[in-house]
């Protein structure tokens, strides 16, 4: 997939405030500073399109972009916040729960994971919730240019072993690096694909 166009469309504090049209949501979602804003860049092919900051934790709302005026890639905020009060990770919780299991328009989450990282609980949590809701999703693993190639691949498998004590086969599941640029294609093309058979359906 090209993408010729990338453009911010809405900041939204809850899903009713989402756009109204029916085309097709990617949602982006992982734990603070796991490279979310980087890789929606990298996607988009546009340096500035999503915000990065040196403070974990700064998406605080449901953020559309539209991707060749054709499909929204959406933007949610972290999970595992950074220094945030009882109160407001109450909140935003309940926004990316209300948006994930209320968005007619979602066709798929990708998770981000930190393939630097063993398997994490929040994420395994989090991953295991978005199954028993019946929402499909696929696994990003991010900054893949940290590592060996080597060691990449131990550590997905890692992965993949902890995913198969619960789950009969692994979801779809990438490796990318923003900074290289690692995946861009892979994750572009499985969009596509996904676009392409539910307008056929």
């Amino acid at each position: 997939m090209e993408v010729k166009s990338a453009e911010f469309v809405i900041s939204s504090p809850m899903v009713s405030q989402c756009p109204k049209d029916t085309k097709n949501e990617f949602a982006f979602i992982g734990r603070s500073n796991v490279g979310k804003s980087s890789l929606i860049n990298m996607l988009s092919n546009h340096k500035r399109l999503a915000k990065t900051s040196a403070t974990p934790g700064k998406t605080l709302l449901i953020n559309h972009f539209i991707i060749n005026k054709e499909w929204y890639l959406v933007d949610l905020p972290g999970y595992g916040y950074a220094k945030r009060s009882k109160k407001e990770v109450a909140r935003l919780d309940q926004m990316i729960r209300g948006y994930i299991l209320g968005r007619e328009q979602l066709v798929n989450v990708f998770v981000l994971v930190d393939v630097r990282l063993e398997p994490q609980v929040i994420d395994l949590e989090f991953i295991n919730w978005l199954g028993l809701s019946d929402i499909p999703f696929s696994i990003v693993f991010t900054k893949a240019d940290k590592l060996s190639a080597a060691k990449v691949r131990a550590n997905v498998a890692a992965y993949e072993q902890k995913l198969l004590e619960t789950w009969e086969e692994m979801p779809p599941y990438f490796v990318t690096s923003s900074e290289k640029g690692v995946g861009r294609d892979d994750v572009l093309g499985y969009i596509e694909q996904i676009n392409k058979e539910l307008q056929n359906s």
